[in-house]
């Protein structure tokens, strides 16, 4: 934290499919001297994508939502490209839909200041209309915007608005009460200040957002326990079966590219020896990882109130250090 001027950080650990420890480190607010805690809620950025792409497995499931059917099936509201865009390309980043048009903070879609009372009709106006970058399935293209489209198939399976989809289906079984929009009007209770470093290296309050235009693949606050009960929940097979997870945690082929290592809303990799699955996330006042080693039922989520440090180094980390030792539960 010192090396990286972090003002926040929490952490928990889930040993043997145990929710084992949690804590915070460092300040929620600087300008109040507010601690971090375990029950800080931080901006989850593209954490929220593997939470929305649960949402949308359940719905496969449970029959409502086709997998390999025309994403318009559900989502009407995006207009035809011409070829046939699948949900499961979506979910893969193999649909051909755009990302944001640049990562640069001078990006109006990074930077989004605009509010949407609904957000995934509000986020589809962005991209509905601009090209696809490539053919569905022939190439991996990362894209926040095509988890909006995903958002709306969910809208249509469930016949429910997809942030009430959510919260009734995946977050409230599984004891995330505190797991909500990230909504930049409305007063909610521990949320984290969001910082940055300027050019000399000082910590400054990040660059404003409104990310109400794309909570599917990035606009979920949580704090440390809410996601460690996630990976509990879906270790113990609560959220899906197990053929459903080993089907997600399957990496994507895409026809003419070899770029792979991203499966249906997590990314996979194996390292001397032991397979983790995961994702990270960031945006404007965020850093965050999530990251599981399913053999081992272990798993460790780290969040940060600082944009660009690398919560995944410090995930990898961790985890090692639960796999080699073990924790002993002093909490749950």
């Amino acid at each position: 934290m010192a090396a990286n001027k972090i003002p926040g950080l929490s952490v928990a650990i889930v040993d043997n499919g145990e929710f084992v420890w949690s804590g915070g480190f460092g300040v929620a607010d600087l300008e109040n001297a507010v601690p971090a805690t375990a029950q800080t809620l931080f901006r989850l950025g593209s954490l929220s994508k593997p939470l929305t792409a649960i949402g949308a497995m359940e719905l496969w499931e449970a029959g409502k939502l086709d997998l390999n059917a025309p994403v318009r099936k559900y989502c009407p509201t995006f207009p035809d490209k011409g070829v046939v865009i699948t949900t499961r390309e979506l979910l893969g980043h193999l649909s051909g839909v755009r990302h944001y048009h640049s990562e640069s903070i001078e990006d109006p879609e990074v930077s989004n200041i605009a509010h949407f009372d609904d957000p995934i009709q509000g986020g589809l106006r962005f991209f509905k209309n601009d090209p696809l970058l490539s053919k569905p399935g022939t190439q991996f293209h990362y894209s926040t915007q095509g988890y909006t489209v995903v958002g709306c198939a969910i809208e249509g399976a469930s016949k429910q608005k997809y942030v009430d989809y959510m919260r009734q289906n995946v977050f409230l079984p599984n004891g995330m009460t505190q797991t909500v929009v990230d909504d930049r009007y409305a007063i909610i209770p521990g949320r984290t200040q969001f910082y940055q470093k300027d050019k000399s290296g000082k910590v400054v309050n990040a660059e404003f957002l409104d990310s109400s235009y794309k909570i599917p693949g990035g606009g979920w606050l949580s704090n440390a326990e809410d996601m460690a009960r996630f990976e509990v929940a879906l270790l113990a097979n609560r959220l899906v079966k197990q053929s459903t997870l080993d089907l997600m945690w399957t990496p994507s082929k895409p026809s003419i590219s070899s770029k792979g290592g991203y499966g249906l809303g997590w990314g996979a990799f194996s390292e001397r020896g032991i397979r983790y699955i995961g994702h990270s996330g960031g945006q404007q006042g965020t850093s965050t990882n999530l990251l599981i080693a399913p053999e081992s039922k272990s798993a460790v989520v780290v969040l940060i109130n600082m944009e660009n440090v690398s919560a995944d180094r410090l995930s990898k980390q961790l985890l090692q250090i639960v796999l080699q030792n073990g924790i002993p539960s002093t909490q749950q």
